[in-house]
């Protein structure tokens, strides 16, 4: 349901400021009011929506820097897990992440959109694994959870097929300082992106034409 109410707002279906109809979502799911309640209740928690008593839930302003500046905390987290997984990770570790690498790269070249997302993801929780550090994974996790689009973070095709292997050789190497810099400029690349894209969908158009006219 999450994953449902985050892309229409991506997908520039609904936008800041409009109301969010618990019956219209639970028809769409084919489900009960009251899941897609709970569910819009924990994205209000992680700031995607506003609850307002008496007139239900509204789609959180968000804005092109927000999401510059959540990509930017979680650069700097998943720098150093990646710094820290260099240090501790174990060659079967490696092996998974190689296995992954293949994975992925086999999954773009078939066309399996659907499954490259959760691929690219499965390359992050390996990392995290590794980096045996559980507060800083626990960090990264809810800096995800603000995201506009969970999903984004597994990355783009196009970027993540060369990214997740340098960082696999970094990892090799045991270089803990370009493992850190790769990943930084990975993630936050991907949050360029993604502004881009929800530019490019007219996330932010209305206010745009406001501040013309203003």
């Amino acid at each position: 349901m999450k994953a449902y109410v985050r892309e229409l707002i991506t997908s520039g279906q609904v936008r800041p400021g409009e109301f969010l109809r618990i019956e219209r979502i639970a028809e769409a799911l084919g489900t009960s009011q009251s899941p897609v309640r709970e569910g819009l209740l924990s994205l209000a928690n992680e700031g995607l929506l506003n609850f307002l008593p008496r007139r239900g839930f509204v789609v959180a302003p968000i804005t092109a820097e927000d999401i510059n500046d959540l990509y930017w905390a979680q650069a700097q987290v998943a720098g150093e897990l990646a710094a820290r997984a260099a240090a501790k990770i174990t060659d079967e570790q490696l092996d998974v992440l190689a296995a992954n690498v293949k994975q992925y790269a086999q999954a773009v070249k078939s066309g399996d959109w659907e499954a490259i997302p959760e691929i690219g993801l499965e390359f992050h929780n390996e990392l995290h694994r590794a980096a045996q550090a559980h507060k800083l994974v626990m960090l990264f996790d809810h800096i995800t959870s603000n995201l506009p689009n969970r999903y984004y973070s597994a990355g783009n095709p196009k970027h993540t097929g060369t990214e997740h292997p340098a960082l696999l050789k970094a990892l090799r190497n045991r270089d803990a300082e370009t493992a850190r810099q790769l990943m930084f400029d990975h993630i936050l690349g991907q949050g360029h992106r993604l502004v881009e894209i929800l530019a490019e969908r007219g996330l932010w158009a209305d206010s745009a034409q406001l501040e013309e006219e203003v």
